[in-house]
């Protein structure tokens, strides 16, 4: 969060840190990944790191989305089909027309979830967009000119070859909602949760208790989460403040907002969002990690399914026992008052 807000976030620099996350850097053109804890250590010691030669893959997402479709849901539809192991040993570099169309705060949500399609560099080429949004912040450069110039060497050739390549056509996709333990375990809303295939299968349907058959309109949630390092950004606050504006959460639920940084509270205050959150009924919270890995007190009680923005839904992560569903911000919003999950698409937030 605070190195693309401070503009210290670039194309072309060398991002990294002890947190798998730190992908979402890649969305400015940087390379960015996480590191251990004895790798950061030889890091401060040494500003330099050993790595092995990755191979490279290419994803690209091209089409329109249907209204009700978000950046969250393309980077779920991708793990969702190919798994949470398709990018190991790769860098993943997204393109197409459907990536040069999103804003820089969604491209950091696709990157920010490469590790959980099993990369640990997730990259964009750098655009005009990503100029913009650098520009004016405290770290950018003070000869921007020049560092654009510069930047706008930083993209692939148009001959470029790749490992592997994946095409997915967006305008395809629908919301999704995962329906198990790990993050390829989703679903589109209106598909039903798969058949039994292996022990893994059985055992996310045991620990969420769920049976394959049913949709996720049949969850019955008890806890909201909108935050995390993946959708806490101010547009992600905008998004889902629009479908609970005027509304109030449906009883005996929990909704929780945590912005992502200080930076993204104040505006968001500023713009008057806690107060339609508050008068949603949900609790504005200072920023933080949060409930996105059941830290401090904020935690999703043992047996409650919890829709959630973040971006991991394994075993016990949001607290013991806890059942994690991840979505758009606009899913989990949109959740809060109907007490389940609903069809986005038909509303008229969306239209």
């Amino acid at each position: 969060m605070v190195g693309p807000e401070t503009g210290k976030t670039q194309p072309g620099k060398f991002i990294v840190c002890g947190d798998g996350h730190t992908a979402t850097h890649g969305a400015f053109g940087a390379i960015a990944f996480g590191i251990g804890t004895s790798e950061v250590e030889h890091v401060f010691a040494t500003q330099t790191i050993w790595q092995v030669k990755p191979k490279k893959m290419l994803v690209k997402f091209t089409g329109v989305p249907p209204k009700g479709v978000y950046s969250k849901d393309f980077i779920l539809a991708l793990i969702a089909q190919y798994g949470v192991a398709a990018g190991v040993g790769h860098v993943v570099e997204y393109a197409g027309d459907a990536v040069d169309h999103l804003t820089m705060e969604e491209r950091m949500t696709i990157c920010n979830m490469s590790i959980e399609f099993g990369s640990k560099m997730g990259i964009m080429n750098p655009d005009q967009k990503t100029y913009d949004y650098v520009q004016g912040r405290p770290g950018a450069p003070k000869d921007f000119e020049a560092a654009v110039a510069d930047w706008k060497t930083l993209v692939s050739d148009p001959d470029a070859v790749y490992d592997k390549v994946i095409e997915i056509d967006v305008s395809e996709l629908a919301p999704m909602v995962t329906w198990g333990t790990n993050p390829s375990m989703g679903v589109e809303f209106d598909v039903a949760f798969p058949e039994i295939r292996d022990m893994n299968d059985e055992r996310a349907y045991n620990y969420m208790d769920l049976s394959p058959g049913k949709k996720a309109e049949d969850i019955d949630l008890g806890y909201i989460f909108i935050g995390s390092c993946t959708n806490a950004r101010l547009s992600d606050l905008q998004l889902a403040a629009k479908f609970v504006a005027g509304k109030h959460i449906a009883p005996n639920l929990t909704a929780i907002v945590v912005p992502g940084s200080r930076p993204v509270k104040r505006a968001a205050e500023k713009m008057g969002l806690d107060k339609i959150f508050m008068d949603a009924g949900f609790e504005w919270r200072d920023p933080g990690c949060s409930m996105c890995l059941g830290m401090n007190p904020d935690k999703v009680p043992d047996g409650v399914h919890c829709a959630s923005t973040s971006n991991r839904n394994f075993e016990d992560r949001q607290g013991f026992g806890a059942k994690t569903h991840l979505c758009s911000p606009a899913m989990a919003a949109a959740a809060a008052i109907a007490g389940r999950f609903v069809d986005i698409r038909q509303l008229p937030e969306v239209q």
